[in-house]
């Protein structure tokens, strides 16, 4: 619209975002062709997990965690499980670790596989949606077969691992409830190797996907191994020199309330700008040594560069870590050993525990304090999506120009985009955004 000094300003207003886990909305303010304001607004009701943690056994958390997100319940799991083991001094044998790492290969596989071809894919080639896509013809009809077929061998190790496709209820405190046996896991074996062509396949196909130019001098943050692709374990590390353990996390990243947001942002303590990326592509970008060869030889076939700065190369990126993950869940079948028993005894105790895992969409801190009987006194979680919101405001920040003299559809469509390029984990929805442009 034209204000009364007949300078133009406009308002673009999403009011449900498409394609992410969860209710969010988008705001973004121009005037004169520059950037007021961008607010990502999340007005999902609050989950209050931290506060009714307290006064728990500390032996109830994974169970609890898991049922945060149906999408990435083991991330919560194991992040929960590491932090407590911290404080009753739990070492973990090699079987019961191979295990969990199994387990984590499930999730990656689930929840990439779902983003990469029902949430993200339809933004590159012009759908609606998934459903759209396979209605299109039998070549994309295939394309969702294969799709659902592979994220269906990923729930399978869940299922398998962690007791049940959706919340697992497997892994405790020490370990498992359950050691899973042998042939439970080789009985996979087949339909993964099937399913790791099948991810090869995905890479080739994502690499062909139109990626629009959209570097940034990002910030990347993940956690590093020194022997192996992160999961589990490691030191957060970003490409601009950080290097600590998860117990040093809080004296350099702080959570902060925004009036427009029920969920809470991250930002670096010691940074003007405070953003910083984790997910997939930081992860691949810190990590990609530490790949198997059959990985790092599909990427290098795509012939697209790394380390990337293109936040919508992700979900190549994430193809790249479904292949990863069923060869490595292929290793450690091959490998396992049934252990002698399915869990290490402990003693409860007061301390703080911290732990960061690697979520499908990025680092997952937690951190517990408990009394001498192992209660819970304080909780805190921060999720990859809080993490990534400040990024993803500023990517916006920097697209809002282009979108000025755009149809709504079109301005709506494309700033959506942007926000699916980093997965935004909040909760499933699944209706088509309605747009809003209005004058202020």
């Amino acid at each position: 619209m034209t204000e009364p000094d007949g300078k133009q300003s406009r308002t673009i207003s999403v009011q449900a975002l498409a394609r992410v886990e969860g209710e969010g909305a988008l705001t973004i303010r121009l005037h004169e062709g520059k950037v007021e304001s961008v607010e990502l607004r999340i007005f999902e009701p609050p989950l209050f997990y931290e506060r009714f943690l307290r006064g728990r056994s500390a032996s109830e958390v994974p169970d609890i965690t898991a049922r945060i997100c149906g999408i990435c319940p083991v991330a919560y799991q194991m992040s929960s499980v590491h932090a407590v083991e911290k404080i009753f001094s739990v070492t973990m044998p090699p079987q019961l670790r191979a295990l969990r790492r199994l387990l984590y290969c499930g999730e990656w596989i689930e929840s990439h596989v779902l983003h990469i071809y029902f949430l993200h894919a339809p933004d590159f080639l012009g759908y609606e949606s998934a459903l759209a896509m396979a209605q299109a013809g039998p070549e994309l009809a295939s394309v969702v077969r294969r799709a659902l077929r592979i994220k269906k061998a990923g729930n399978r190790i869940v299922q398998v691992v962690g007791g049940r496709e959706v919340h697992p209820i497997n892994v405790r405190v020490g370990g498992f409830f359950r050691a899973v046996r042998r042939e439970e896991l080789t009985a996979l074996v087949e339909d993964l190797k099937w399913a790791r062509d099948a991810a090869l396949e995905t890479v080739r196909w994502a690499s062909g996907l139109p990626f629009p130019d959209f570097t940034d001098d990002y910030d990347f943050v993940a956690l590093r191994h020194p022997t192996e692709y992160p999961m589990n374990e490691g030191r957060l590390v970003s490409n601009r020199g950080l290097d600590i353990a998860a117990e040093e996390y809080p004296n350099h990243f702080e959570e902060y309330q925004v009036p427009y947001s029920n969920a809470l942002q991250s930002r670096f303590r010691d940074r003007a700008d405070g953003r910083f990326f984790v997910g997939p592509l930081a992860r691949w970008n810190l990590n990609a040594n530490h790949a198997p060869e059959l990985v790092r030889q599909a990427a290098a076939d795509t012939g697209i560069q790394f380390p990337n700065r293109n936040p919508y190369i992700s979900i190549l990126v994430r193809a790249l870590e479904v292949v990863l993950a069923f060869d490595e869940a292929l290793r450690l079948i091959e490998q396992y050993e049934p252990p002698s028993k399915p869990a290490v005894d402990f003693e409860p105790r007061a301390g703080f525990g911290h732990a960061i895992t690697e979520a499908p969409r990025g680092i997952l801190y937690h951190r517990y304090e408990t009394d001498a009987a192992g209660l819970i006194q304080h909780a805190t979680i921060i999720p990859p999506t809080s993490q990534n919101q400040l990024q993803i405001e500023n990517d916006l920040a920097r697209l809002a120009p282009q979108l000025v003299n755009m149809p709504d559809d079109a301005a709506a469509l494309l700033a959506e985009k942007v926000i699916r390029n980093y997965d935004p984990c909040i909760s499933c929805a699944t209706h088509f955004l309605k747009l809003r442009v209005d004058g202020r």
